[in-house]
């Protein structure tokens, strides 16, 4: 047996996701760039590139990953580029996106020889979290004023707009991108492109796939222009689990059990936004399920299972790609999980373990 922790990433179920992203562009004609920042796991991209049109980036060094991993069309955005990263980017990139006009005008002469674009702000979002809400108030993410727009319109060629957080909700998101196509219409009518960036679950369960795209194909029809998505989650979600094994188990006034994982380490986004792990068991046994890490809220949730857990037994922790991987740090020094691949033949690749020279590199 593979020795865990270690992220499972599951090809039958990542074809089921490219197989509704087929969908979506054919019928929308919209391109999709997975999102590296949600998922950058690079050995499985030779499955998604056939499926996607490209990555979007949030930094350098994911900008420069995309272009050598993935391939295809490489889109370049960062809250702020230093001095020193933007002849790299412009050298990377088929089109990188500003997040300011400042930035903008900054490397006018150093970006003119691809294309450019600005991000838009709505100031709306579908966030339920102010942490993630990108249209919070006083957000440095993208410019909303429409005059001060106006005076950069001949630098770019188009928006980017990202005010979607986990959207499930198709009428939420048609209903937002009408305001969107009221309130800017005079400068979207001068674009080529648009990106309405990410968080639009398209891959979950009963959405409403054939509305999204005729919705899509309507607005690019109304303002002429290409429309871009950038999905994340929805290209990977429930795709990929993260397997640990039982330590110990224990009773302080509720059973426990201590998994050879972390949340804290290795599961981060659970903790940042409080929420519990999903792992798909029932029965008449609840145990609480928590991280080897001395954090005292090192807690994955509680759950029921069938029998009472013991040492050695196996948990499958699900949803374990999107922000998770690209989130797994060295706390503690708990050991890094490995990457495994599922093949379609179910058939097991172990793609990287990491040691202690992984943990001393990093470090010094």
């Amino acid at each position: 047996m593979i020795q865990t922790p270690f992220y499972l990433i599951d090809r039958a179920k990542l074809a089921r996701n490219m197989a509704i992203m087929d969908e979506l562009r054919t019928a929308s004609g919209a391109k999709t760039l997975l999102a590296l920042k949600c998922f950058a796991t690079w050995g499985v991209f030779d499955q998604m590139r056939a499926h996607m049109d490209g990555t979007t980036s949030s930094s350098l060094y994911e900008l420069k990953l995309g272009r050598e991993r993935f391939g295809k069309e490489t889109h370049a955005y960062s809250v702020a580029w230093a001095d020193h990263e933007i002849a790299e980017a412009v050298g990377y990139a088929d089109k990188i996106i500003f997040n300011s006009i400042g930035q903008l005008e900054r490397f006018d002469n150093s970006s003119a020889g691809i294309t450019r674009g600005l991000r838009l702000n709505p100031r709306f979002s579908t966030s339920g979290f102010d942490l993630a809400d990108p249209a919070r108030p006083f957000s440095r993410l993208g410019e909303w004023d429409a005059g001060k727009i106006e005076t950069v319109m001949d630098r770019i060629s188009g928006f980017m707009i990202h005010y979607n957080c986990e959207n499930d909700d198709f009428a939420l998101f048609d209903q937002q991108l009408t305001r969107i196509e009221d309130e800017f219409a005079p400068l979207l009518h001068r674009l080529q492109w648009v990106s309405l960036g990410g968080g639009i679950h398209f891959t979950g369960p009963g959405y409403p796939v054939a509305k999204l795209a005729a919705r899509l194909r309507a607005f690019s029809d109304k303002f002429g222009v290409q429309v871009f998505l950038e999905p994340g989650e929805a290209a990977i979600t429930g795709a990929a689990s993260l397997e640990v094994t039982v330590l110990d188990v224990l009773n302080n006034g509720k059973d426990l059990a201590i998994v050879d994982s972390s949340v804290e380490a290795h599961m981060l986004d659970l903790l940042i936004y409080r929420i519990g792990a999903k792992i798909d068991t029932s029965g008449d046994h609840p145990f609480m399920i928590c991280g080897k890490s001395c954090l005292a809220g090192d807690v994955f949730g509680e759950f029921n299972f069938p029998k009472p857990l013991q040492v050695g037994d196996r948990l499958s922790i699900a949803d374990a790609a999107g922000y998770t991987m690209v989130k797994k740090n060295w706390f503690n020094g708990v050991r890094m999980p490995g990457i495994v691949i599922k093949e379609l033949d179910g058939t097991m690749t172990v793609a990287r373990e990491f040691g202690y020279a992984d943990f001393e590199g990093n470090l010094g």
